[in-house]
């Protein structure tokens, strides 16, 4: 007489749930949760008042408009070109094609101050394209133009990358059955290709300006940092711990990881909505 063989089966987690997520949840805490906590805790020392002092400062929103309108016009910018740049290096070969492919993670191997300084020999008044812009009145160099240059450079590896498996997975074919039932092909990439990509393109895009919001490295260099000009939140953070006004500088801190925080929250619910809405 046989007996059944009775199998544990494991449903709704995989084995070792309990321990990985205890590990990951250990290590995001100890990497970002405590970090933050210790910010926010330290800014809350300081009264209402005096909060409101602060970030309600002249400087300081000054600082904050700088800020977020460079990283959202350069978040625009390698929207536009990231995913032209991916395009092209996804769908076509042509002579030097893996060298400029190599050069889009310059930015992310390179040194932010690296970047800043060669952006200066190239935009400044004295640079070799700074001096040719000159002779059309148009100034990059040391301006709010430049740090929206900065941001470009450091932001486009975001998009690329991000885009370029999502072009890769395109079925090609099914541009083929659009093109004859007799799209053109603007119609073609506007009902077919761009919808595909749009979510990811929305990714890329964030991280950019996320990137952005708190580049420090490459601005300083490129930029005048005139306060009300071209003074970003992040510089002016770091001149208010040089003058040790350390409860100003986390309370600017603070104020912009809140903005930072909910704004990502939006762009990412916006994002899953795209998403939900293009599975249906």
């Amino acid at each position: 007489m046989k007996f059944p063989i009775k199998r544990k089966v494991v449903t709704g987690r995989i084995p070792g749930f309990g321990l990985s997520l205890g590990l990951s949840m250990t290590y995001v805490s100890f990497l970002i949760l405590i970090p933050i906590s210790s910010l926010v805790l330290y800014a809350a020392k300081i009264p209402l008042k005096d909060y409101l002092d602060i970030i309600s400062d002249d400087r300081v929103i000054a600082a904050f408009k700088i800020s977020f309108f460079s990283a959202i016009i350069a978040a625009l910018i390698n929207f536009v070109f990231g995913f032209i740049l991916a395009w092209i290096l996804t769908r076509y070969n042509f002579f030097g094609k893996k060298i400029v492919d190599a050069c889009i993670d310059l930015p992310f191997a390179i040194p932010t101050a690296v970047a800043g300084i060669s952006l200066a020999m190239v935009f400044s008044p004295n640079g070799f394209l700074g001096k040719f812009l000159l002779l059309f009145d148009i100034s990059i160099g040391y301006s709010t133009a430049a740090i929206v240059v900065a941001l470009t450079f450091i932001g486009l590896p975001f998009v690329v990358r991000t885009v370029q498996p999502v072009i890769m997975e395109l079925d090609i074919a099914v541009e083929e059955a659009a093109a004859s039932l007799g799209a053109n092909y603007f119609q073609t990439f506007r009902k077919v290709i761009f919808p595909s990509v749009l979510p990811a393109l929305v990714t890329g895009a964030t991280m950019a300006f996320a990137r952005g919001l708190g580049e420090y490295g490459s601005v300083v260099f490129i930029a005048s940092n005139i306060p009300y000009e071209s003074e970003i939140v992040p510089l002016l953070i770091v001149k208010k711990l040089m003058g040790f006004d350390y409860l100003g500088a986390s309370a600017i801190g603070v104020t912009m990881l809140v903005i930072a925080l909910i704004m990502m929250l939006v762009i990412g619910y916006l994002q899953n909505y795209m998403v939900r809405r293009r599975s249906t």
